[in-house]
């Protein structure tokens, strides 16, 4: 059953410092795989519980998906001190990482909550960016979706790939033959 969730800007600006503050370490861990993370671990959340983790709304960039709010969200963190952001040198490339100046508020999360968001961390540790944003290409609801436009929550129940079997191909000649598809 999914169900509707408002979105919640102050657990996403919460969310962002917590994966922020885990990413210290991990030294491809910039903005925006930052953004990959939040994307994954929302839309796993989708597909485990049927409810996203902030409900924010996420679109599709050129890059892969980003929070659609992360811009004024991430600034906000800036401005009251909460977060900063750093200019790091990756193997000669500029690598922003938010750096967050407090903890996050993990009162705002559940346990599975945060034990999906470090799933995802675990899973994409030690891969660069362009990697991780590859991966997020692969899903459907980034693939369905025009430039700009919103990522539907429910595109996390999509494969990310059909299968077609012997029988569904047969079905599929019956139903062509039927509508007089291809003839």
């Amino acid at each position: 059953m999914v169900v509707a969730v408002e979105p919640d800007e102050g657990k996403l600006a919460e969310l962002i410092l917590y994966v922020a503050e885990k990413l210290l370490d991990d030294a491809p861990g910039g903005a925006t795989k930052l953004n990959k993370i939040l994307f994954f671990a929302e839309f796993s959340h989708m597909r485990v519980h049927g409810v996203p983790i902030s409900g924010a709304p996420y679109q599709k960039l050129s890059q892969g998906p980003a929070p659609r709010r992360l811009v004024p969200i991430r600034d906000r963190l800036f401005d009251e001190g909460a977060a900063e952001l750093r200019i790091d040198d990756y193997f000669g490339r500029p690598l922003h990482r938010i750096v967050p100046q407090r903890p996050p508020n993990l009162s705002l999360f559940s346990r599975d909550e945060l034990r999906i968001v470090d799933q995802v961390i675990t899973a994409v540790w030690g891969k660069t960016a362009a990697e991780v944003s590859e991966m997020s290409h692969g899903e459907m609801g980034w693939k369905m979706v025009d430039e700009g436009e919103d990522i539907p929550l429910s595109s996390a129940f999509l494969a990310k790939r059909s299968v077609a079997t012997d029988s569904i191909r047969e079905h599929g000649r019956e139903l062509a033959e039927k509508l007089g598809v291809g003839s």
